[in-house]
């Protein structure tokens, strides 16, 4: 069965048709922070899920974010949309601090930028029709009076391939796939500037994935939203994404453009994430033993290696690693976090 990158619509390594640098900012993050204390009174524990993330999301584009589980993509997601509060850092929406500024400027972030969740079968109330869930939004904000709610559900349901007569079901009544749409025709509700799709699609049979995807497409072509994607899928991020960011446990270790990073990554940890990616094709099983294999298990963010955080798996750890913390500085058309990129690169395998 064919991946449900393999049928996106008019994929061609992005949705968006302009190049990113030739359009404004709509969200920038600086440095971004966030640590989760746990454990008892006695012994506390303390996740540094971010540890000092910085990104720019540019109006109209699809920056993907790809990582293992826990490296922090949802935090991140989650601090972009104004559901978790940074410990550290800033972040600009239009321009505008949200983590600082007056509370209308928090308010303005939650109307412009709006989540799509994982889950369509918890993410909608049971107890709500489908008119309600998506007009909630509406009417926690005071934007629409009723009547005109009505009509501007209509109008949604029909923009993610709904019919309008549906508003009256109850999310049981409808498959995953018709629950996700839902779930994006709600997060449209107040005509945002930015989606942030947090796994959007991993809870969705092969084939549905896909038909969400060329959704999501089609609402960039026509609306112009800017996305930010977050998935495990890699070969989706290559086909749907303009730029993407490679996470690992609380860090970025490379962002770029997509075919640089995917055709030539020059952070050990991105060469073994895209080394374990399935092929398909006769062509790719063939250089298989040429490919980078990752070993050992992610270090514990409780307790973070010294460093750069990849040191205790990479094949060019230094004692310069082990003590130092790369940048994420500039290097071929990228930005990449390692002391050794240039030897990673001259010495990538074939992918």
């Amino acid at each position: 069965m064919n991946s449900s990158a393999d049928v996106v619509a008019g994929a061609s390594g992005g949705l968006a048709l302009t190049n990113a640098s030739e359009r404004r900012v709509v969200l920038e993050a600086t440095d971004l922070r966030r640590t989760f204390t746990g454990g008892s009174r006695l012994r506390p524990t303390h996740v540094s899920a971010v540890d000092g993330v910085s990104l720019t999301l540019h109006a109209g584009e699809t920056l993907g974010i790809v990582g293992e589980s826990g490296c922090g993509k949802s935090t991140l997601a989650r601090m972009l949309v104004g559901l978790e509060k940074p410990d550290g850092g800033s972040l600009l929406y239009h321009g505008t601090d949200v983590t600082k500024g007056r509370a209308s400027d928090r308010k303005l972030l939650r109307r412009g930028v709006q989540m799509i969740f994982q889950d369509p079968y918890t993410s909608l109330d049971p107890r709500m029709n489908v008119g309600d869930i998506i007009a909630e939004p509406m009417a926690a904000t005071r934007s629409a009076p009723a009547p005109v709610r009505r009509d501007r559900v209509a109008e949604l349901l029909g923009l993610v391939g709904l019919a309008p007569d549906m508003m009256s079901r109850y999310p049981h009544q409808f498959s995953g796939g018709q629950r996700q749409r839902i779930g994006i025709a709600r997060a449209l509700a107040l005509d945002p500037d930015v989606l942030v799709c947090d796994e959007a699609v991993s809870a969705l049979d092969v084939s549905v994935q896909a038909q969400v995807i060329n959704l999501l497409a089609d609402l960039q072509r026509r609306l112009g939203v800017a996305i930010l994607f977050i998935a495990h899928d890699l070969s989706v991020v290559r086909h749907i994404a303009d730029r993407v960011g490679v996470m690992y446990l609380g860090r970025m270790a490379e962002l770029g453009d997509t075919e640089t990073v995917y055709d030539t990554p020059a952070h050990p940890y991105t060469q073994a994430l895209l080394s374990a990616t399935p092929s398909h094709s006769r062509a790719d099983r063939g250089k298989l033993s040429r490919r980078r294999v990752l070993g050992g298990e992610p270090p514990s963010p409780v307790n973070p290696p010294a460093g750069c955080r990849f040191n205790p798996r990479c094949w060019l750890a230094t004692d310069e690693c082990r003590t130092s913390q790369p940048p994420l500085r500039s290097l071929d058309l990228r930005e990449v976090a390692c002391h050794h990129a240039e030897q990673a690169l001259a010495e990538a395998p074939a992918l």
